[in-house]
């Protein structure tokens, strides 16, 4: 008897690959196995835009696994139509995607399901940086020698069906760079003490120039010092994003 496998959705996301892009580094980094529900994914498009997400949903990965691969299904089909279908406007075309990714988690989960993001749209010619931070713990940027908190502009996905989020920009100059961090890196533990944002806003001022794959690395090993043990209390990871030194410098 034939029996109909349904082989429509996989039943784990699939990996992330990282595309070139001229004059920037982009990494992500994970310390140890997915254990909860941190995962990133990233994409390009044929118009010079380049896509990041990094996801933060709730629960641990045998319960939220579902969750996830919605998640992954419609970042990748919606970014590059709904750039297209807003004329190339990023900001609202980044909101339009978070009604999409929030839509996928209610309609996933059947329930309330919280899940904290953060969702940007790098545009390579002019170098901009536009995103929606849901919830997430606030990323770090560095322009030239200050850094600054990208705080949330919205609340986590899947807890409200009419929620209107907020889209920031940014420019970055050469040597720039955006750091985002799980908050499994942040609320590192040693003693009863977190490694906390003062420590990472430190770490991204005082490492200077560097690749974004250098950068992750670097503040892994930073959070493992800290904690003087292997972090395997939650998801760690750290994604990065940094503009290069022109040529001729």
């Amino acid at each position: 008897m034939n029996q109909h496998v349904n082989r429509s959705r996989p039943s784990d996301p699939l990996p992330a690959k990282i595309p070139e892009i001229h004059g920037t580094t982009v990494a992500a980094v994970y310390y140890g196995q997915r254990r909860a529900g941190d995962f990133y994914d990233f994409l390009s498009g044929n118009d010079q835009r380049f896509w990041l997400a990094l996801f933060d949903v709730a629960g641990r990965l045998e319960e939220n696994r579902a969750v996830v691969v919605a998640l992954q299904e419609k970042f990748r089909a919606c970014a590059p139509d709904l750039v297209r279908e807003r004329s190339g406007n990023d900001a609202e075309a980044i909101i339009d995607l978070w009604f999409e990714l929030n839509r996928a988690v209610l309609d996933c989960a059947g329930k309330v399901h919280s899940c904290a993001a953060f969702v940007a749209c790098y545009q390579e010619q002019v170098h901009t940086f536009c995103y929606v931070n849901s919830g997430h713990t606030p990323g770090l940027v560095r322009l030239g020698q200050e850094i600054r908190e990208l705080s949330p502009t919205a609340v986590p996905l899947g807890l409200f069906s009419h929620s209107l989020p907020e889209c920031s920009i940014l420019a970055l100059g050469e040597t720039d760079a955006v750091l985002l961090l799980s908050r499994g890196m942040v609320d590192a533990q040693h003693r009863g003490e977190a490694y906390g944002m003062e420590r990472a806003k430190r770490y991204l001022l005082e490492c200077g120039w560097c690749d974004a794959r250098e950068l992750c690395l670097g503040i892994l090993s930073r959070v493992r010092d800290f904690m003087q043990t292997t972090p395997t209390h939650d998801d760690v990871t750290a994604l990065a994003l940094v503009r290069s030194r022109s040529e001729s410098g």
